[in-house]
C-alpha cells in the first residue's frame, strides 16, 4: 500500500499537534497552576482589577517582558536541538535571566518537571540536557528534538503560558470563565505575532522592559497572604 505524500505530511502534523496538546496541557505534571508570575501581588495592589487591566498586563508581558524572553530562549533551544549542538550557554543564560527568587523557582522547577515527564517519549536529546533547566529551554529542546515546527511549537507554548495566567487571575479577580476565554480569543493575534518574531530572533534580541511586572514578582516574595507560589 502506497500512502500519498500529502497524507504522510498530515499524519506527521497531527502527531505533532497531539504531542503539543499533551506537553502543554494543564494536566501535564509541571505544576504550572501553582504560579501566578507576580500577578497575585498586582491584583492585591489593584493594578489588575478587571478584564481590560488583565489583558493589558498580559499583552505587555508577552511583547515586552518575560514572555518575549522566554519565546526567544525557546526558539534558540529548538534550533540547538535540531542542530544536535550544545545547550550549556542557552541553559545558563535562561537561568540568569530570572529576575527574582520566585521567578527563578518558577522557571527552573517547571523545566525540571517537564523534562522528567517528557521522558515518556524517549529521545537522544535527554543525554545532552542538564537536569536543572529553565522551562522555555526544556520545552523548546524537546519540541525541536521531535521535529515539531518552530512557530507552531512557539504558539502552543505562549498560549499555555498566557492561559495559565488567565486562569490564575480568574480565581482572584471578580472575573468569570467567559471573560477569561474572551481574553484568550482577543490575544490570538498577539500570540501569533510574538511567535513569528521570536522564530526569527537571535539571543541578541533578548530584553525586557516590563518593570512593574518584575517588581510585582519581587514583592510577592514577602506577600503575607497568598494562594500562588510566585
Amino acid at each position: 500500500m502506497i500512502i500519498p505524500t500529502g497524507r504522510i505530511i498530515t499524519m506527521i502534523e497531527n502527531m505533532a499537534l497531539l504531542r503539543l496538546m499533551t506537553w502543554l496541557s494543564p494536566a501535564f505534571p509541571v505544576g504550572a497552576f501553582s504560579y501566578s508570575h507576580g500577578i497575585e501581588q498586582a491584583i492585591q495592589l489593584g493594578l489588575i482589577h478587571n478584564r481590560q487591566s488583565l489583558e493589558d498586563w498580559l499583552v505587555d508581558i508577552l511583547h515586552e517582558g518575560s514572555g518575549w524572553n522566554d519565546a526567544v530562549l525557546f526558539a534558540e533551544s529548538h534550533r540547538i536541538a535540531r542542530a544536535k549542538a550544545d545547550f550549556s550557554n542557552v541553559a545558563d543564560l535562561a537561568e540568569a535571566l530570572a529576575g527574582s527568587r520566585e521567578r527563578h523557582m518558577e522557571t527552573m522547577l517547571q523545566g525540571e518537571a517537564f523534562l522528567s515527564a517528557a521522558q515518556a517519549w524517549p529521545n537522544p536529546v535527554f543525554d545532552r540536557l542538564p537536569v536543572q533547566i529553565a522551562s522555555p529551554v526544556a520545552v523548546g529542546a524537546i519540541a525541536g528534538a521531535h521535529g515539531i515546527e518552530l512557530e507552531a511549537a512557539l504558539c502552543a507554548f505562549l498560549h499555555a503560558f498566557i492561559s495559565n495566567l488567565v486562569q490564575g487571575a480568574v480565581r482572584l479577580v471578580p472575573l468569570g470563565q467567559r471573560d477569561g476565554v474572551s481574553i484568550l480569543a482577543s490575544m490570538e493575534a498577539d500570540i501569533r505575532s510574538c511567535s513569528e518574531r521570536a522564530a526569527e530572533a537571535s539571543l541578541d534580541e533578548l530584553g525586557s522592559c516590563a518593570i512593574i511586572s518584575d517588581i510585582m514578582a519581587m514583592r510577592h516574595e514577602t506577600q503575607y497572604s497568598r494562594v500562588f507560589r510566585s
